[in-house]
């Protein structure tokens, strides 16, 4: 018997556990599988759509009695940056930026293990071993770079991102550098070269994940100008971060049917 994947694509929804990002709530993710031939058509779409990347799976918040969690991404035409962002840029000019394929080496693994030990102890990735590393910089269906940031006079790795091209942007799915170089701003300095190649490349946008209202967490990403978040199924400008809460109500997020049927999937049909 012949096997095919689904046209359409099924979605999931995770069993409720402890959020990372506010005390005393409970997360919960909508999901679906991300693989076939329309693996890249999908995931530009859903993009779009507020989701995320992880490896093969692309998810979003759905949470019982919250909608915190907001899409945040940079309109690249709209960026300026402040002074605090041009201090980072200088303070890391003597790094060098090297765009490779998305496979994981042995130098990236153990930066990742320095970054998490000192900086996320307590996560849920603080377990993740060199296997599982490998796994999420290299099981990706779509185009993916790993960007590399290295001393040019040294060599020594200081920072990597794992990101997504996009029909209209960049995604960052996930980030990390040198935690000894905490004052080197090495996060916002990411942030602001990938605006740099993305308006070198003329795409539109830099997807930055998810914005929380009242999470120290997250709190870097509302500096940004350009800021645009992703609010009752269409992006908006980010007015003053205070104005967002993070209040729950059992009526905060629509039934996952509800959900599920407003999604706009792409036209997988042959021409």
């Amino acid at each position: 018997m012949r096997h095919t994947l689904p046209i359409v694509p099924q979605f999931y929804v995770t069993a409720p556990q402890p959020c990372p990002y506010l005390e005393n709530r409970m997360e919960r993710k909508l999901f679906t599988a991300l693989q076939g031939e329309g693996a890249d058509q999908l995931n530009n779409a859903l993009s779009r759509q507020g989701f995320r990347r992880s490896q093969n799976v692309l998810y979003r918040p759905s949470c019982a009695d919250c909608a915190a969690c907001l899409s945040a991404r940079i309109k690249v035409s709209d960026f300026v940056a402040n002074k605090s962002q041009r201090r980072a840029l200088r303070r890391n000019a003597h790094l060098g930026r090297r765009a490779t394929s998305p496979w994981a080496t042995d130098e990236q693994y153990e930066l990742f293990r320095r970054y998490l030990d000192i900086r996320h102890a307590d996560g849920g990735m603080a377990d993740m071993d060199v296997f599982e590393f490998a796994a999420m910089i290299e099981e990706t269906p779509i185009r993916s770079r790993v960007i590399e940031y290295s001393d040019r006079k040294t060599d020594a790795l200081a920072a990597v991102s794992l990101t997504d091209v996009l029909e209209d942007g960049l995604s960052m799915v996930y980030s990390f550098y040198e935690p000894e170089l905490r004052s080197s701003s090495l996060g916002t300095f990411m942030i602001l070269d990938h605006i740099e190649i993305a308006r070198e490349a003329d795409l539109p946008y830099v997807y930055l994940g998810y914005w929380v209202p009242e999470s120290p967490k997250m709190g870097y990403k509302a500096r940004f100008s350009g800021l645009e978040v992703y609010v009752g199924g269409e992006w908006q400008v980010m007015k003053n971060p205070e104005d967002y809460e993070s209040a729950s109500h059992p009526l905060s997020t629509d039934p996952i049917a509800e959900q599920v049927a407003n999604i706009q999937l792409p036209d997988r049909r042959a021409p």
